[in-house]
């Protein structure tokens, strides 16, 4: 006589955010001090008057999210730090405390983990954050990083995802897809390796793409930029996972459409070069390649005299009613709907690799 068994749910069937979904759906804040839980890019914990404390948490496993063939350690370590000061520039404040986890296998000696360390040092230094503490272990699958950073911001300078409004002007900093670019540079190079391992790398005059993947930088000084001249995002996250999936994430939390224009979307011309190299419609890179750690924000129409002319901001849309959708315009003037296809954890193909 069988038995009937349920069925179960493999990953790879709700992705990364349907799986964060099932497990937080039903979870609660009980404490006066949670103004803001999972949900955004750090939580929000307030104790006092004026100031809240921003809390955000990442992990990082070999093999998933590096590859430690094409990685200097020393430059994990910087990147792994960034990637989480991000998190907090994101909410509109500065990160300020450190802890960091990390699990390595016997295969790692002293000099090559005081190598990690001295990347994540850099990168405390650079941002003026203090490595409160941690906790570290063994691993039998390579090395595994888990970062918590504390930032903290003013109670009315917060910003997060779902405060978007219709007519918003949706912004980013800096340009993007470059990261992206670099992976498939070191990629490809990898690839050649693996053939012939005499064979050296050819990375020559792709400095700019290669810092963007391995060296990153939070644009913390965005945070700046935008108080200095008096605007305050409506709406913000940062650019890990692809132009796309972030726009897709504010429209999503705000339950508003947007039109992103094509033309608008700001690239390096060395990104744009190696993009067709790899015979890549550029504005794919951009879309869908992640890691550029920018910031993409929403801004009041009255605000774009005061960001029109900065250098280090690009408008690229606008917000509208969510009946409408979210597209993107080509440059031909067409609309097409927008696809989310960046980064996601639990993908079946990077699964089984």
């Amino acid at each position: 006589m069988s038995e009937n068994k349920e069925k179960l749910t493999e990953l790879q069937d709700i992705g990364e955010f349907g799986l964060i979904h099932r497990l937080t759906n039903k979870v609660e804040l009980v404490n006066s001090s949670s103004v803001r839980g999972i949900g955004d890019d750090a939580a929000v914990i307030k104790y006092a008057d004026n100031i809240s404390t921003l809390v955000s948490k990442d992990m990082l496993i070999e093999g998933v999210h590096f590859d430690l063939i094409y990685t200097p350690l020393k430059h994990l370590g910087y990147k792994a730090a960034i990637s989480n000061f991000s998190d907090i520039a994101a909410m509109n404040g500065k990160p300020k405390q450190m802890l960091i986890g990390l699990a390595v296998s016997n295969r790692f000696s002293v000099e090559a983990i005081e190598e990690f360390y001295s990347g994540i040092s850099l990168a405390c230094e650079k941002y003026k954050v203090d490595l409160v503490g941690g906790d570290t272990t063994s691993s039998k699958s390579g090395m595994i990083i888990s970062i918590t950073v504390i930032g903290e911001a003013e109670n009315k300078e917060i910003t997060y995802r779902n405060t978007t409004n219709e007519y918003d002007l949706l912004c980013v900093s800096g340009d993007l897809g470059g990261a992206y670019m670099g992976l498939l540079l070191l990629e490809r190079e990898k690839a050649v390796f693996n053939v012939n391992p005499n064979m050296q790398p050819d990375l020559s005059g792709n400095d700019y793409i290669l810092q963007r993947q391995l060296k990153p930088e939070a644009r913390t000084d965005v945070v700046d930029i935008l108080k200095a001249i008096k605007v305050k995002p409506t709406s913000m996250i940062d650019i890990s996972d692809g132009l796309a999936s972030e726009i897709f994430h504010i429209c999503t939390a705000s339950k508003k459409g947007c039109s992103l224009y094509e033309e608008k979307i700001p690239m390096d011309p060395s990104t744009i070069l190696m993009a067709q190299e790899f015979q890549i419609d550029p504005t794919v890179c951009a879309l869908s390649g992640g890691e550029d750690y920018e910031l993409l924000f929403t801004i009041k129409q009255e605000d774009f005299e005061k960001v029109k002319n900065n250098p280090d901001i690009s408008v690229i849309g606008h917000i509208t009613d969510e009946k409408e959708g979210i597209n993107l315009i080509t440059r031909s003037g067409t609309s097409v709907p927008l696809t989310a296809q960046g980064w996601d954890a639990f993908n079946k193909r990077k699964m089984e690799k």
